[in-house]
């Protein structure tokens, strides 16, 4: 058997860390390889060695990246010196664009393939970014249909696998157990809280939605399952927490699958976690906040109707957004509020998401993925300069 393929794997969003490690599990089955990048704890479990932590670019917004130039710096050029040390013999890069597009740059100088698994969304904004897949890539590999054509339109070699939440997307414990593992009355409304997978996300979406829970709490008895993380700071969850000590809050970590499963409604950060609640079919508010500046720039470049990608696949305002402004208290605790009260709400908006979920393909995404890198690696490919 010969020696395994030195690779790198770049993820720093929660949601690109399972994905890698996924991916990083399956590859091998295929064709030998072994892990060096960034990503989170779920990557280095599977096996990746991390030069740095996923945690390390948690960073969301284009001002907020300029703010913290000076400390992301450093990290990137550690990860070109590995590169330069290691020579891997291909990348997959995953998600994560801010970064990994400057990434793909600096390996398309040094002659070595890159595979984008989850491109950026450049059908919605930064449309100009085509170029830079075009150009950096040797294949970009899809989780949206609509994204491969619109990509092999612009001249991208790009293939679509199916979404992997397909697959993982379902809780691991009973009604039952989860209620019992984390001491939660069955008999009262739950209400899941997924502010984001970012130390920024965390702290621009908590307070409000603490705030709304605490009216609601008042209203009506309610628990809420607060879902934490891996790549957020958990000393910071803890000083936001502290204003709602006395809320009925359980947090729960990492975890999301059960916590979504087993909850009436939930409150989410605009991101994965919302296709998450997609699969399972759950009634959701999405909720979404950025730096007024990065709010600003991004309304004159956003070219889509809608913000979550829950409407997006739909093709219509299928659950609430609050974004920037509309993300209030007030508006959350209406929404939420709404949502519990009316069960024949919920039931349409669970119908709904049954059908919708359907566009985002069957099982095996990540088996796909897997057999596709198998075959670019085993076919020569010329590197243009």
């Amino acid at each position: 058997m010969s020696d395994p393929a030195l690779a790198l794997i770049v993820a720093t969003e929660a949601s690109g860390d399972h994905y890698g490690a996924a991916l990083a599990a399956s590859l091998p089955r295929h064709f030998p390889v072994q892990w060096f990048g960034i990503g989170g704890d779920a990557m280095a479990e599977a096996g990746v060695e991390l030069v740095a932590h996923a945690r390390e670019f948690s960073v969301l917004g284009i001002f907020e990246v300029i703010r913290h130039y000076f400390r992301l710096y450093p990290v990137f050029r550690h990860l070109l010196a590995e590169i330069d040390r290691r020579r891997p013999r291909f990348a997959v890069l995953i998600d994560s664009p801010g970064l990994n597009l400057h990434v793909a740059r600096h390996l398309h100088r040094r002659g070595i393939p890159v595979i984008y698994f989850i491109p950026p969304q450049v059908w919605a904004w930064r449309r100009h970014r085509v170029k830079l897949l075009r150009r950096y890539t040797r294949k970009v590999i899809c989780i949206f249909p609509f994204e491969e054509d619109f990509l092999r339109r612009a001249g991208v070699d790009a293939d679509y696998v199916g979404h992997p939440l397909v697959d993982s997307a379902r809780p691991s414990l009973s009604r039952e157990e989860f209620y019992h593992r984390y001491q939660l009355d069955p008999h009262r409304p739950t209400v899941a809280l997924l502010p984001g997978s970012r130390n920024q996300e965390l702290t621009r979406h908590l307070p409000p939605l603490l705030e709304a829970a605490q009216r609601l709490e008042q209203q009506q008895p309610v628990q809420f399952c607060l879902v934490q993380a891996s790549t957020v700071d958990p000393a910071l969850l803890a000083r936001l927490l502290e204003p709602a000590r006395n809320l009925s809050l359980t947090v729960v970590r990492d975890t999301s699958y059960n916590v979504l499963a087993h909850s009436d409604v939930a409150a989410i950060s605009s991101g994965t976690a919302t296709v998450e609640a997609l699969l399972l079919e759950i009634p959701m508010v999405v909720v979404y906040r950025v730096a007024s500046p990065s709010w600003w720039v991004g309304k004159v470049l956003i070219r889509t109707p809608h913000y979550s990608m829950v409407n997006l696949i739909a093709g219509q305002r299928l659950v609430p957004e609050l974004i920037q402004n509309d993300f209030t208290p007030e508006r959350v605790f209406a929404e939420i509020s709404r949502l519990l009260n009316d069960p024949n709400a919920r039931r349409r908006i669970q119908t709904e998401l049954g059908r919708v979920k359907q566009r985002l393909g069957p099982p095996g995404a990540i088996e796909r993925v897997s057999r596709l890198v198998t075959n670019l690696m085993q076919t020569p490919a010329t590197v243009e300069p």
